[in-house]
C-alpha cells in the first residue's frame, strides 16, 4: 500500500492524452477513488472555513500537464529545481511549505515527465562541460507519491546516462523500492529527513515513523546510492540532547554495516510571520514555540524574514551535533548546522 493514498483525485484533461495521466485516471477509478477532469484552472475546494480547506487540499492529489516555462534556480544546493511533483501530504506543523504553498497545498502531479527531462537536459548542455545538479524536492517530497507515478526513477535512471548532469531530493516517506534497481551509476544523492520521536511524534503527523524512515534509509544504503541525512527542524526542548543522540545512536545500528560515508545537514527551528499565521489557523491547538520575543530575527536569502534561536543556543547546537554526529558517523562529513 503506497504511504499516501488521495482522499479525491483532480485530472486536467489535457493530461489524459499523456500516458501516465492515463494510467493513474485508470488506477484510481479502479480504487473507487472519487476522480473529477476538469479544464482551465484547478477547481477551488468547497468548504466553510480555510482550515477545512487547507486539510482537504493536503488530501487531494491533482494531475497536470506542466507548462513550459523556465525552470526555477534553486540555490545553494542545486542549479536548478526539477518540477516531477509540488506540494506534500504530510502534516507537519512547522513545514516551510506554509509559508511558500499556505492557501493551496495540493499534492500536484505532472504527466508530461518526459518533456520535463527533455528541458533538462537542455539545461545540461547549455552549461557542459561544468556539471549541473538538480533539486527533485524544493518544494515537494516526490518519494511520497513515486508509488503512483514512477517519476524519481525514470528521472534517475534519465540523469544517470546524462553527461554533465547530477541530481538529489530529500524525503521523509519510505516509497522508495521501485528506486533500488534503477542504473543510479552514483550520480543521484538521496537525503532522509529524520527527527527525534518527541517531535515527529508531536509534529509531524502524517508522515512515516523514524523506525520506518531508517528502515527505508538503509534499503537505499544497501543499494549503493550516495546517501545523506537531514536532521530537521531540530527543536531544543527540555531532553533534546538525550533524544537526538538517541537518534544518531538508532540510525548507526540499522544501517547496513560498511555503508556510507554519509553527509549530514542539521537545521534549527524557524518561522516566518506568514507561516505562523498559517500554523495558528490550521493548528489551533499546536504546541510549536512561536514566541517572536525569545527568537532572534534575520533577514533570509530570499528576502523574507524569518525568527531563528539566539546566538548563543545555536553556538551550543552546533557544538553538540558536530560532537555526536563525529561519535556515531567518524567517516561522515556535517556540511552543516544553521
Amino acid at each position: 500500500m503506497p504511504s499516501f493514498v488521495p482522499a479525491r483525485v483532480l485530472i486536467a484533461r489535457n493530461a489524459l492524452g499523456y500516458p501516465l495521466g492515463a494510467r493513474l485516471a485508470d488506477v484510481f477509478a479502479g480504487r473507487k477513488i472519487p476522480v473529477a477532469v476538469y479544464d482551465g484552472r484547478i477547481p477551488s475546494v468547497s468548504r466553510t472555513s480555510f482550515r477545512e480547506r487547507y486539510l482537504l487540499s493536503k488530501r487531494t492529489m491533482v494531475v497536470l500537464v506542466r507548462e513550459g516555462r523556465e525552470f526555477q534556480t534553486c540555490k545553494p544546493s542545486a542549479h536548478y529545481q526539477l518540477p516531477l511533483v509540488s506540494g506534500c501530504p504530510g502534516l507537519c506543523q512547522y513545514c516551510y511549505l506554509n509559508t511558500n504553498l499556505g492557501r493551496a497545498p495540493y499534492v500536484k502531479v505532472y504527466v508530461n515527465v518526459d518533456e520535463i527531462l527533455e528541458q533538462a537536459a537542455s539545461y545540461v548542455q547549455a552549461r557542459a562541460p561544468e556539471t549541473t545538479v538538480f533539486e527533485g524536492a524544493a518544494t515537494s517530497d516526490p518519494v511520497a507519491v513515486e508509488a503512483w507515478t514512477g517519476s524519481l526513477a525514470k528521472a534517475v535512471g534519465f540523469l544517470a546516462r546524462l553527461e554533465n548532469a547530477a541530481f538529489r531530493f530529500a524525503t521523509k516517506y519510505c516509497d522508495v523500492d521501485g528506486l533500488l534497481d534503477v542504473d543510479h551509476r552514483g550520480k543521484t544523492v538521496i537525503r532522509f529527513s529524520i527527527n527525534c520521536e518527541y517531535v515527529i511524534d508531536t509534529y509531524e503527523r502524517g508522515a512515516p515513523s523514524l523506525d520506518n524512515r531508517i528502515k527505508a534509509a538503509a534499503k537505499v544504503a544497501a543499494a549503493g546510492y550516495p546517501m545523506g541525512f537531514l536532521i530537521a527542524p531540530v527543536f531544543a526542548f527540555e531532553e533534546w540532547r538525550t533524544q537526538y543522540d538517541d537518534l544518531l545512536r538508532r540510525l548507526r545500528l540499522r544501517l547496513p554495516a560498511g555503508s556510507g560515508p554519509f553527509t549530514f545537514e542539521v537545521i534549527s527551528h524557524r518561522f516566518t510571520s506568514r507561516a505562523k499565521n498559517v500554523i495558528r489557523a490550521v493548528y489551533p491547538s499546536t504546541t510549536l514555540p512561536l514566541d517572536e520575543a525569545v527568537r532572534r530575527f534575520k533577514r533570509g536569502q530570499f528576502g523574507y524574514g524569518k525568527y531563528v534561536y539566539p546566538a548563543d543556543l545555536m553556538t551550543e547546537l552546533t557544538e553538540f551535533f558536530r560532537d555526536r554526529i563525529a561519535a556515531h558517523f567518524p567517516e561522515s562529513t556535517v556540511l552543516y548546522v544553521i
